[in-house]
């Protein structure tokens, strides 16, 4: 049996800014996902530590500070020590179309602006969650 897919939204760094991952939030649980928000204020270590406890599929991160470039870096190194490397990463927020390119070099699957739709979203984790078998 195919499980639903857990997803983990987190804002990390000093961003106060949480309106977007609680609406991208409530999106992918509307399409059947299982979510899990960490609230604000996430360090990496954290963020790595909730996403192996809570055995998710997909990392998501929202940032709205414009530190999304050393924020990813450092996720992406520590998810490759982790042995997460399966697991889908994403980040949206206030990021400039010159930066999406470094984010995917780094390891990052799915980049969204602010103002893309929702449903481009929820049809991009759908698509490219890993799929993982148990309950």
């Amino acid at each position: 049996m195919q499980r639903r897919i857990k997803v983990l939204i987190a804002k990390p760094g000093l961003d106060g800014h949480d309106r977007g991952a609680k609406v991208v939030a409530y999106a992918l649980r509307d399409a059947g996902m299982e979510v899990i928000y960490t609230g604000l204020h996430q360090t990496v270590d954290q963020i790595i530590s909730t996403a192996l406890e809570e055995d998710v599929d997909v990392i998501g991160l929202s940032i709205m500070s414009g530190a999304h470039l050393p924020i990813c870096e450092k996720l992406m190194q520590r998810v490759r020590e982790e042995g997460l490397e399966d697991r889908l990463v994403v980040v949206g927020g206030v990021i400039p179309k010159e930066d999406v390119p470094k984010l995917k070099t780094l390891g990052v699957k799915g980049v969204f602006p602010g103002g893309t739709p929702l449903q481009e979203i929820v049809d991009f984790i759908l698509k490219n969650a890993p799929t993982r078998e148990g309950v």
